[in-house]
């Protein structure tokens, strides 16, 4: 939890969609709008680090970071290539977010072996190793478990490494290595308390746990109508459960049951497949505890009470995907600081 406040820099954040709306477009609207930073996922159809680079080019204030770029499809040497030039780019507007993503994701889509030897394994050296080659040390030499480098000279760019971390040991790497934490799907409420795991090994490791920054999704919808912006939430958060057990668990800490019901019926084990009751499962408290949904006034009072938690310093606004247009320009709008 850094001890840095809004007016040194931190403050309202944006998740760019990457589906429907032109992310270039969305973040020079949102710079317009005063967030302070846009951050860009990558799963499939579009590579995040090429649309950043244009993001860099048409923006001129806001911060760039990668919400996340997943260990497994990129070496610790391209991810680190990747961050310093999106540094020099941006002026020095770039912040690396990177994660492990999902089973499906690393196998069925870059086709890579998700145990070898596991996700945290090569999350914790990926970071290492990426940190040490944007490091100012000479020359970068590691001899571990899935990566073996010998001899390349640091690259002396000052990039943030971010990361994307779920369950206790991967909240161990960011505790140890990281320069922040970008939780998704762990109930607000619980926040307070999945920190502290991490503040108490960054101790462990000798860092000072303020130095940590803490930037959750808030997945946001506004609407006229309540009921329709919390369908949204419910959808968004069907969605991730359903295909991550990482998210599914970190749902689980609050509500069991329902987050076991919601993967059930997404994925169809043991009762028939189906989305549309997946999504009818996730009940109000749990849109509540996971999300922002309302109408304008309503939406802005409860981000503005996530935002105000001691534990928070850069809440990303987040937008379900699959959200119309309309819905995603209202909402930025609607939550922009300042609203």
């Amino acid at each position: 939890m850094s001890d840095e406040t809004d007016g040194d820099g931190f403050g309202r954040a944006l998740l760019l969609p990457q589906l429907g709306s032109d992310p270039t477009e969305t973040a020079v609207r949102a710079e317009e709008l005063g967030y302070e930073s846009v951050w860009l996922g990558e799963l499939w159809m579009q590579a995040s680090p090429v649309k950043l680079t244009e993001i860099a080019v048409e923006t001129e204030r806001v911060t760039l970071g990668s919400a996340i770029l997943n260990v497994f499809s990129r070496t610790p040497a391209v991810l680190a290539m990747t961050a310093a030039t999106l540094d020099r780019v941006s002026d020095g507007r770039f912040v690396l977010g990177v994660g492990t993503s999902t089973r499906k994701a690393v196998e069925d889509l870059h086709g890579v072996a998700w145990d070898d030897p596991n996700p945290v394994r090569r999350a914790h050296e990926s970071i290492e190793v990426t940190k040490a080659y944007l490091g100012t040390s000479g020359r970068v030499t590691y001899d571990g478990e899935v990566f073996e480098v010998t001899d390349f000279p640091a690259l002396g760019a000052d990039v943030p490494v971010y990361h994307a971390a779920l369950g206790a040991a991967n909240r161990r790497v960011v505790g140890r290595l990281c320069d922040g934490w970008i939780p998704h799907n762990v109930p607000f409420p619980d926040l307070p308390e999945s920190f502290e795991y991490v503040a108490e090994h960054a101790r462990e490791a000798g860092r000072n746990p303020d130095d940590i920054v803490v930037a959750p999704y808030v997945p946001s919808a506004v609407a006229d109508d309540p009921a329709d912006a919390r369908d949204e939430i419910r959808g968004h958060v069907a969605y991730y459960v359903g295909n991550g057990e990482g998210y599914e668990r970190a749902v689980a800490q609050r509500f069991p049951d329902e987050a076991d019901e919601v993967a059930a019926r997404w994925r169809g084990d043991g009762v028939e497949r189906d989305r549309d009751a997946a999504a009818a499962a996730v009940t109000d408290e749990m849109v509540e505890a996971l999300g922002v949904a309302g109408t304008p006034d309503q939406a802005r009072e409860q981000f503005a009470a996530i935002e105000s938690m001691d534990v928070i310093d850069r809440p990303m606004v987040s937008v379900p995907q699959n959200a119309s247009p309309a819905l995603a320009e209202r909402t930025m709008e609607a939550l922009a600081p300042g609203s």
